[in-house]
Order: C-alpha cells, then structure tokens, then sequence
C-alpha cells in the first residue's frame, strides 16, 4: 500500500460526495458504524457514563483520522497517512513475518532501513518526485498504531481513577474523562481500517498488473467503491440491523503483557488480509456490482467486517479500562494536595 495516500485523497473526495447526499459510506458513515457497533458492546460499569452526548462525540470521532487529510502539509501527511494500513505481504521483505514484528515502530522502520541497504536488488528506486512525504519505503503502521492507543487510553483510564478515588476536582474529573472519549473516539478509526481488507495489504487499490494471473480487477477505484461507492449504491450500512450480531465486550487474553496484546492485534489484522484474494474474487465474479441479486451478494460480506471492526473496537475499550494501572504519582500529589488543604 506504497501509494497509499493519493488512494485515500479519491476515497476521501467520495466521502465529500456522498455525505452530501446524505447516504452512508464506510469513509466515514462506515467508521460511525463501527464506533456505534463497539459502544452497544459495553457493560452498563463502564469506566465512564457514556451519555447521549458522549456517545455521539465518540462516534463523530471515528472520522477525525481522515478529517486530518484535507492538510496537505507533509509532516502530518506522512505520520497521518502511514498509520492506516499495513501491506503484510511485503513484511517479508524486511526478513520478518507477521508474527515476527517488533513491538515497537521505529524498530520496525529500522528493520526495513537494514534491509533496504543490505539486499538493494530487491528493492526498485524511489521516484522523488512521487515521495514527497517520504513514506514509499515504509509499510505502513496500523498494528502499531491501534496498540499504542489502546497504551493511551490505558492512561487515561488511570487518570481518571485517580482523580476518582483521590480527591480530584469536578473539573479535573471532567476533563480526564473528556481525554477518554477523544482517544476512544478517535483509535476507533484505526480498528474500523483493519477491518477493510484493503487496509492490509499491498493490493490495496487494483490487483498489481504485472502479476495476475487470476485476472482480478486492476481498477485504481476499487478502494474506494468498497470504502463507500458499493454500500451507496446497495442502500447504505443499516446499523439498526447489525447490532444484534454485537456480542458484549470481553477482556482481550493475556492483554497485560503488551507483547501478547500486540500480537493479538496483528492476529486481528492477518486473518482481514486473508479475505483480500475472496474480495477480489466477489468483484471478478459480479458480487460486488450492486447490480441484481447477484451484484448484491458483497452487502453480507461487508456488513460482517463492520461488525468485526465494532466488536473488536469493544473489546479493546473495554480492555484498557480493565487493564488501567495504578497511578501512584497523581494519587500522591492528590493526596499531599488533601492534606495541605487540611492544615489551611
């Protein structure tokens, strides 16, 4: 997904299109489904109450990530556009699997930098002029970024406790919440992209011309009619109809070891990537034209991955309130605060 952005500048001009007609699209009408899907997903105990209002905040949130594109700016352009997909296939590349990458971004960006000048033969030239934000060489970062705002939330989650439990202000309290819901609102877009399988793989917008021998659509609108020309052709995302398929929010397995909690992420994000051949096939085979029953027969299909965005989405929210640590620092600097108050 080398050239990820200009794909994302066409998606998101779709999005412009259609959201004036008021129709539904995965570019944001689709992450609004799958923030809407995850908050149906959580306990009545949540870490905080989530009113009407919050919850609408949280779900406008979903399209804040994509909001950030009409800067053309190329610093925000390259950190922004980079976190929303990674191309599994290519990881290879770099000596690494899926399942071998490091936890840790930047040393993932000094893997393919080690690569690049130890093996250059099986790397092409970089034309400048296409790579003004310098992230061609780069495979993109969504398994990094969805784990490190599951880390933020973890520590908003700890704020918020503290100021709970030691004296915080209404104000303080109010604003550590305030934290939590942008953060929710806004990782809720990173889940909901690994939940396109385009977003996970270097066949991200047309089967590469070069190679197909299955003779798959090359087409460099694909992206984005799966993002949101098909669903506003077929009727839009019905989230009425979805959220019984939500099933309440479970704590992720051994999510105290951040490791563990990557590599479920990454999980998430590989078995998206085996549906990328199935999706291309559902496109050869008139699945996904809208046209007749049979150019209807994509809808399922993508409705499920909107329902896994939004269970998944949960699961993770609800695990970072569960798995929130102790803040021993502000619970100290409350209490000395209580107690210097006291001898006024």
């Amino acid at each position: 997904m080398k050239f990820k952005i200009a794909g994302f500048a066409a998606a998101f001009a779709a999005f412009i299109q259609v959201s004036v007609q008021n129709v539904f699209a995965w570019d944001y009408e689709g992450h609004h489904a799958v923030n809407e899907l995850a908050l149906v997903s959580l306990p009545p105990d949540f870490g905080i109450q989530l009113t009407p209002a919050l919850k609408t905040r949280i779900e406008y949130l979903a399209g804040e990530p994509d909001r950030w594109r009409n800067i053309s700016d190329l610093p925000l352009k390259q950190f922004n556009g980079t976190d929303h997909y990674v191309d599994l296939e290519d990881v290879t590349l770099y000596g690494l699997t899926p399942q071998t990458l490091p936890i840790m971004r930047y040393d993932f960006v000094e893997d393919i930098e080690k690569a690049r000048l130890e093996h250059p033969d099986k790397f092409p030239p970089i034309d400048p002029d296409s790579d003004t934000d310098h992230s061609r060489e780069l495979d993109g970062f969504l398994p990094w970024a969805i784990t490190e705002y599951y880390e933020k939330l973890k520590s908003d989650f700890s704020t918020l406790k503290a100021f709970q439990t030691h004296g915080g202000t209404p104000e303080e309290i109010a604003n550590a919440q305030a934290d939590i819901v942008y953060v929710m609102g806004v990782m809720g877009h990173f889940v909901g992209d690994g939940s396109q399988p385009l977003h996970t793989t270097k066949y991200f917008n047309g089967w590469d011309p070069k190679d197909n021998p299955k003779g798959y659509t090359t087409s460099k609108k694909f992206h984005s009619w799966i993002d949101g020309g098909y669903f506003h052709k077929t009727g839009g995302i019905k989230v009425d109809e979805l959220i019984p398929k939500i099933q309440p929010a479970t704590r992720i397995p051994n999510a105290d070891d951040p490791n563990a909690f990557f590599q479920y992420i990454v999980a998430y994000l590989i078995e998206q990537n085996k549906l990328v051949e199935p999706l291309y096939q559902m496109e050869k085979n008139g699945e996904l034209s809208g046209e007749g029953d049979k150019g209807m027969q994509g809808v399922p299909f993508l409705d499920g991955q909107i329902v896994k965005g939004g269970q998944m989405l949960g699961n993770i929210w609800y695990t970072a309130w569960l798995e929130a640590p102790e803040d021993t620092y502000l619970e100290r600097q409350l209490d000395q605060r209580a107690t210097a108050g006291q001898t006024k």
